[in-house]
């Protein structure tokens, strides 16, 4: 039993220093974040006025933004270099038909899903279920992007859904202890199922979400410390860009050295590191 929790703990201690490199070479990242949200904003109000017609054009939009920052996320793992605005540029477009797809692979569920529970007296908490079911299973479908070879996006929910079910104690250790505060609040688990429900929905691939998680993760670790919400708000609209890339970073090397090695391997393999 220790040397499990010995070799998860090298496993995460591992994770911790290359997000730490990549965040020094991808710093970058977190000013095309910033922008990305800025974008993402502009484009929901040019599209809220015009029905379906809008709502399309938001999800290209996210597609593209969700893409670029995989690409970028990408670069400052894999690089050796530090990224330049130029990466930022180039970064766009890229992995946007693999987001579109999955996007549309899970649309036509999802909206049965809330067609058949609306009549339903329990289907807000049917509802809740199936979408936090999706959002484990999926969870690491947008490493599996960028670091996985596919063919389709029905590859890409196959192969998160075996990863999560060989690696869900190490995939979802980190993410568990860093909502403790959050779902220990009066409202705490009310926001965790509202999270988790709307991450479900896009596999992951919300850009939205990617900031809207860590903004709450960091309310509920000041309101935990005692910080007043006035100015907690604005400490957690300052952290979020750089919380929400490394939060990325961490996951994408996590994923790296869990990907394709299995518990049994690991444990062959921890002592001639």
């Amino acid at each position: 039993m220790s040397q499990i929790v010995t070799e998860t703990l090298s496993l995460y201690r591992n994770a911790f220093r290359k997000t730490g490199e990549s965040l020094s070479r991808g710093r970058m990242t977190i000013l095309a974040v910033v922008g990305f949200g800025g974008l993402l904003l502009l484009a929901t109000q040019i599209a809220s006025p015009l029905g379906m017609v809008g709502g399309f054009l938001l999800g290209a939009v996210n597609a593209l933004l969700v893409g670029a920052t995989l690409s970028l996320i990408e670069q400052s793992i894999s690089a050796t270099r530090t990224l330049t605005l130029r990466d930022i540029v180039g970064s766009v477009g890229h992995y946007f038909w693999d987001v579109i797809g999955i996007g549309f692979i899970l649309w036509l569920p999802l909206m049965a899903l809330d067609l058949g529970t609306q009549a339903n007296p329990y289907g807000q908490l049917l509802s809740y279920a199936a979408l936090l079911l999706v959002f484990l299973l999926l969870n690491p479908a947008p490493e599996i992007i960028y670091q996985v070879r596919h063919g389709s996006p029905i590859e890409v929910l196959k192969t998160s859904y075996e990863f999560v079910l060989e690696n869900w104690i190490e995939w979802f250790l980190p993410f568990a202890l860093i909502l403790i505060p959050t779902v220990l609040s009066p409202t705490g688990l009310q926001a965790f199922f509202s999270l988790s429900s709307r991450s479900g929905r896009g596999a992951g691939l919300d850009f939205s979400q990617v900031l809207v998680l860590p903004f709450t993760i960091l309310g509920g670790w000041l309101d935990y410390l005692g910080i007043p919400s006035s100015i907690g708000w604005y400490i957690g609209l300052l952290l979020t860009p750089p919380l929400a890339v490394a939060m990325l970073l961490f996951r994408g090397h996590l994923f790296a050295s869990l990907h394709g090695v299995s518990r049994r391997q690991r444990r062959f393999v921890s002592p001639f590191r």
